[in-house]
């Protein structure tokens, strides 16, 4: 269910981050739903990092936030 939610919240971060990027982009959905992903993780490692001050590769979690830091 995890490895779902974490596809959802790609998607949707990779559409929005799409979306407000001006100019043509290349790359279809799934480019898409992987720059989202890749966002998430990056996203929520960092988050989790400045909030706890340890290394622990985790995902943003599935909320407002969560999109917020999946789409920077």
């Amino acid at each position: 269910m995890n490895l779902l939610a974490w596809i959802v919240l790609g998607l949707l971060a990779g559409a929005i981050a799409k979306a407000i990027y001006p100019g043509y982009q290349g790359g279809g959905i799934l480019a898409t739903m992987l720059l989202g992903i890749v966002g998430a993780v990056i996203g929520g490692t960092l988050v989790n990092l400045l909030q706890t001050g340890t290394f622990a590769i985790t995902t943003a979690s599935f909320s407002l936030a969560g999109l917020f830091v999946a789409v920077i």
